[in-house]
């Protein structure tokens, strides 16, 4: 008896291809909010006079508010259908950033970016699970989920950019309102060109999983954050320990549950369980990094905002093309060697750093060197992750791929951030010109914008002289930030080439995901 052939996997078309530069949309934005405002600081900080705290959650809600609810929209995802999902995400991301750019104090520009953190998170991993049932075919799939991550990568380096223009000309509430008409489009758009998903009707998810998905890695990142700036202390530990419990408690749920938020299964697999550590690895790094390369370059070499975001603009065009290069090879090598390759590669950026002593030259090509040589990394992660993953569980598992992105971003800006303040601060104190008052000695051993703000009111000579020392700090802090990259970039090039490079490549399908006329989940 013969066996009927497969039928092979269709090809994507132009509706297909046209989809995804509409998915791109959400992308490029949810990446680009998170560092869009790095250089909006300054002016933001003198209009709404936020405090230490206020300003460090203005800056860490959105990437803590993603990181925790990511899971919860990926497995609504699934149950609900991407598209819906995908849709109601950017209704409610368009109205967070009209509050934001409108907000009148600290308070509800913090209420608006949680808003914007919970939407962004209903979008990217519903965008994932639409693309995987949009293109069935495997080579067309790699390169779809591949251009994906080049645009959720690419907001990132662009939101510097992109901010600088709208700051030259306008208002800081601009750089939110740049997300008003994407998303209109977006609205507009993809029910034309993305059909209707059909959800698996599992039901809501678990609500205790819900609540525990998002208290874990907001009480654990809100410890570390306090351990990095002010030191042990009771209740920076009992945060970090209350994050942990809650955690195990959460895995402990879903190994009971018939139909968990996130299957423990899929850690077990390396080829799923190492992509997803590495990329929060990345997020931090890169994030971390951003943030103090966006600020070094306006308040130590002086740049205006515009001038600044074009000398970052290097950076997200070779990462851009390095990610290009990486997926070319990805057929003839197995993904683990760019990857792996690019990380070790990747440790020039902060030996550039360190030899950094006022300029932008050596810290733009810093930045260069580190986003070009990790870029691999996240422009193949995804695919890895998403492959090891069954198709009904495809919007979970790219929900934590997301997760570990955009965690380890919150996590590059509290730690990496913290580590940094806290540095600098002890520069500054320890350096301290004579004759500075203790209320201005103490605002300056904050932050370097408030350094620069207390000089303005001393005379000129000693205000000069803070500057100087105030500047100075800052450097020595990038220093002392690249030497904590190095060890970390070691560790993840070797964890990449040894362990990942043993897995096998997650087998492509062999037919349809779906039915004809609908996208799976």
């Amino acid at each position: 008896m013969s066996r009927r052939p497969c039928r092979p996997p269709a090809r994507a078309g132009v509706r297909e291809w046209a989809a995804l530069a509409v998915l791109g949309v959400p992308a490029v934005l949810v990446m680009m909010n998170m560092s869009v405002l790095y250089l909006a600081l300054p002016r933001l900080s003198s209009d709404l006079e936020p405090d230490g705290a206020e300003l460090l959650w203005i800056m860490d809600v959105y990437g803590f508010t993603v990181a925790g609810c990511l899971i919860t929209m990926g497995a609504l995802g699934d149950r609900l259908g991407h598209r819906r999902v995908l849709l109601l995400g950017a209704a409610a991301f368009a109205v967070a950033s009209v509050l934001a750019a409108y907000s009148t104090g600290a308070g509800t520009l913090i209420a608006a970016r949680a808003v914007q953190g919970v939407a962004a998170a209903a979008m990217a991993p519903s965008s994932l699970g639409v693309i995987r049932g949009l293109f069935t075919h495997p080579a067309q799939r790699a390169r779809a989920i591949t251009i994906w991550t080049m645009a959720f990568m690419g907001g990132g380096a662009l939101g510097p950019i992109v901010g600088g223009a709208l700051l030259q000309y306008f208002r800081w509430g601009s750089v939110f309102l740049v997300s008003v008409p994407a998303m209109v489009v977006l609205l507009v758009c993809a029910p034309f060109l993305v059909p209707p998903s059909r959800g698996s009707g599992a039901g809501l998810p678990d609500p205790a999983s819900v609540v525990m998905s998002l208290a874990a890695p907001l009480t654990l990142v809100y410890g570390v954050k306090g351990l990095a700036s002010d030191g042990p202390g009771a209740a920076s530990l009992g945060s970090v320990a209350a994050g942990l419990l809650i955690g195990a408690a959460f895995v402990r749920r879903q190994r009971r549950l018939s139909a968990p938020l996130v299957d423990p299964a899929l850690f077990r697999n390396p080829a799923f369980a190492v992509p997803v550590a590495g990329m929060t690895v990345v997020g931090a790094l890169l994030f971390g990094t951003t943030l103090l390369t966006s600020q070094y370059l306006q308040l130590v070499v002086g740049l205006e905002p515009l001038a600044a975001g074009l000398w970052q603009a290097p950076t997200a065009v070779v990462g851009t093309l390095t990610a290009l290069v990486a997926s070319g090879l990805v057929p003839r090598v197995h993904p683990a060697v760019p990857m792996g390759a690019g990380a070790a590669l990747a440790v020039a950026g902060p030996v550039l750093f360190v030899l950094a002593d006022g300029g932008p030259g050596l810290v733009v090509a810093g930045s260069v060197a580190l986003f070009a040589g990790l870029s691999p990394f996240m422009a193949l992660g995804n695919g890895l992750v998403v492959g090891a993953a069954p198709r009904e569980r495809s919007g979970a598992a790219s929900a934590i791929s997301e997760t570990g992105a955009e965690l380890g971003g919150a996590l590059g800006i509290a730690v990496l951030g913290g580590v940094a303040t806290a540095v600098y601060g002890a520069r500054v104190r320890d350096r301290m010109p004579e004759g500075v008052p203790g209320d201005l000695a103490r605002s300056a051993g904050e932050t370097l914008p408030a350094a620069l703000t207390a000089a303005e009111r001393l005379p000129g000579d000693l205000g000069g002289a803070l500057v100087e020392t105030a500047r100075s700090a800052f450097v020595h802090s990038l220093h002392v930030h690249a030497l904590v990259l190095v060890p970390l970039l070691v560790v993840l090039a070797v964890v990449t080439l040894t362990v990942l490079r043993r897995e096998p490549e997650p087998a492509p399908p062999q037919g349809r995901d779906t039915a004809p006329g609908t996208v799976g989940d």
